[in-house]
């Protein structure tokens, strides 16, 4: 029979919160995105998925995923045959909706995480998992062979580290691939400091909450020299493109609540972080 467990450590847990809502709208239809292994994976899993069924953040979680995905299509067209490595990677399925048939890619996570990928996903020619923490270094040298340009995706991944380690990241990806990108996001401390509230996050032990908060994110240009910020958004700068697939009570928030309602949203941001050459 087949093993439709889940064994996850309570941070890596969290995965499952962003496939749920690309599975979501995928049966919805909508547009936003069409992930029909995500609806795959939710159906094979035995796990607790009705926690977060209906959620308003799962369609965040799948807006954020949008808006990264365009800008690592910014990434492609500059350099078609660059490396793409997604830290954290869960059990996204970023490769197949934006692979060129030029690029190299990795897909980075924590051996249990992997472990959990491995029983859906292969690697491929052209991209690789690897079972490893985005803190430790062996990993770096086989990313670096391939000579790069770089692409560098952590989405909601370092929220979930202390700040020093984060730090480390941004040192580290400098100091060892010149002119990368570094595609993240922050939260505001606010948010850190209210997740008690957030309608996901609730249902997890606290060992699964956020750790890491940024109030500024050009403030982040100090810890490596010749990082700058290059694009820094909100979910209300998503586009019109991305706006018309959403549905109209949440266009209509998104439209209005600039005049309203606009801290929680606002300082929640995705970011384009890029090292100089």
């Amino acid at each position: 029979m087949e093993d439709r467990t889940v064994e996850l450590g309570p941070v890596q847990e969290t995965l499952l919160i962003p496939l749920l809502g690309r599975a979501e709208e995928t049966r919805r239809g909508a547009g936003l995105i069409d992930d029909p292994k995500a609806v795959e994976i939710v159906d094979r899993l035995d796990y607790a998925f009705d926690k977060w069924r209906g959620k308003p953040s799962l369609r965040g979680a799948s807006l954020r995923t949008r808006m990264i995905d365009d800008d690592v299509r910014a990434f492609l067209e500059l350099h078609p045959r660059g490396t793409v490595v997604e830290i954290g990677c869960g059990l996204n399925t970023r490769f197949d909706r934006l692979d060129n048939g030029q690029l190299r890619w990795f897909d980075l996570d924590l051996p249990d995480s992997m472990a959990l990928r491995r029983r859906f996903f292969e690697d491929r020619p052209r991209c690789t998992m690897i079972a490893a923490s985005v803190l430790d270094e062996a990993w770096k040298d086989e990313v670096a062979a391939t000579g790069g340009p770089w692409c560098f995706i952590s989405e909601a991944v370092l929220i979930y580290l202390d700040t020093p380690q984060v730090q480390r990241v941004f040192e580290s990806i400098g100091a060892r691939f010149p002119g990368a990108w570094l595609l993240t996001d922050t939260m505001p401390v606010h948010m850190r400091e209210n997740q008690h509230k957030h309608d996901a996050m609730r249902h997890l032990s606290k060992a699964s909450w956020f750790r890491w908060a940024c109030d500024d994110p050009r403030a982040l240009e100090r810890w490596h020299p010749g990082l700058t910020l290059e694009r820094s958004r909100s979910f209300f700068d998503c586009g019109p493109e991305l706006k018309r697939t959403l549905p109209w009570g949440l266009r209509l928030f998104i439209a209005m609540a600039p005049r309203v309602l606009t801290r929680k949203i606002r300082d929640y941001r995705l970011n384009r972080f890029v090292y100089a050459g």
